[in-house]
């Protein structure tokens, strides 16, 4: 865009009130003024429709353009984490990576485990890692046709030591700093994941853990939700396992030190607690707590076999108290 330039002054002006020694008469220094502050204005402006596209130029920064941050400053914060990434209750439209070490994890599982993902959202991103020339990983080859999933190649550079953890976390990095996301699925049972899921919590991201009941319990704890895969099968139904009886779930003082301090943080002045929010409360407590570890569907189920509540319905909310507040 170009701008009209002033006619160029003399140094010395002649006028009717004098010689000018800046060679605008004072109508003229008027004008002169006027058309500065004009200019101004109007690349101030430019300069403005310039800050907006580079924000949509700049995926990393697109939608933080309140937050004024000027082009060429990274922020920390990817947009993807919305608020909705931080409810408790899991979005169905929320965008998730599903991001599988190939080495920690059996092809039966698959079907169960997309299934468990869809609870919390889409999977739009679903790789799997590890050295494809070994035999050990034939047996993936047929499930990944089936389901979508893009294999990622990782060469063994030497023995004893695991690069497919490596390439994982630096692809779940990427893709996090890409913004699109809402969460993360790790699946795998191994404690190298641990500093990367505490890596994307940080950022206000969920992250979705998958492993076997081997898996460390630092691992565990720190994703937002962890599901053992041997609740899974690969008719995408939970498996079976055994359910365990109003004695033993009695006699398990952790089960029902939660339930207690649950209630207790969630109830009203008579003791009553909606289940859903007990719920929630042992969810952030235990991240991999799951009825279907005790053998039951639904933790309205579980919390009536412990035998040391009372379980009510009260309209469309399941509610919940302890028997000891009789």
């Amino acid at each position: 865009m170009s701008y009209p330039r002033p006619p160029p002054a003399n140094l010395l002006t002649q006028g009717p009130g004098g010689t000018y020694r800046h060679g605008w008469s004072p109508d003229g220094q008027r004008i002169l003024g006027l058309w500065w502050i004009w200019w101004v204005l109007d690349l101030s402006h430019l300069g403005t429709s310039r800050y907006r596209q580079g924000f949509k130029q700049n995926p990393l920064r697109e939608g933080d353009e309140s937050q004024g941050c000027p082009i060429g400053i990274q922020t920390r914060r990817p947009f993807g984490a919305s608020s909705t990434a931080m409810k408790n209750e899991p979005d169905p439209q929320a965008t998730l990576a599903v991001l599988i070490d190939a080495d920690n994890a059996r092809p039966a599982i698959v079907d169960g485990l997309l299934g468990e993902v869809a609870k919390y959202g889409i999977a739009s991103v679903k790789r799997i890692y590890g050295d494809w020339t070994t035999p050990q990983l034939g047996s993936w080859k047929a499930v990944l046709l089936e389901h979508s999933i893009h294999p990622i190649q990782q060469f063994r550079y030497t023995t004893g030591k695991n690069a497919t953890d490596s390439s994982m976390i630096i692809d779940a990095m990427d893709l996090l700093y890409t913004g699109r996301f809402n969460g993360f699925c790790l699946v795998s049972s191994d404690s190298d994941f641990t500093r990367l899921a505490s890596r994307i919590r940080e950022e206000g991201l969920r992250v979705y853990g998958f492993g076997e009941r081997k898996t460390p319990r630092a691992f565990v704890s720190a994703c937002d939700k962890f599901i053992y895969t041997e609740v899974l099968s690969s008719a995408g139904k939970a498996a079976s396992v055994d359910k365990k009886t109003s004695t033993d779930l009695r006699s398990d003082p952790n089960l029902v030190r939660l339930f207690r301090s649950a209630i207790d943080a969630a109830s009203d002045d008579d003791g009553w607690a909606p289940l859903g929010s007990v719920g929630t409360y042992i969810s952030n407590q235990e991240p991999d707590f799951d009825p279907r570890n005790y053998g039951f569907k639904k933790l309205n189920e579980l919390a009536g076999s412990i035998d040391l509540f009372e379980v009510q319905r009260k309209g469309s909310n399941i509610v919940i108290r302890d028997r000891r507040t009789n």
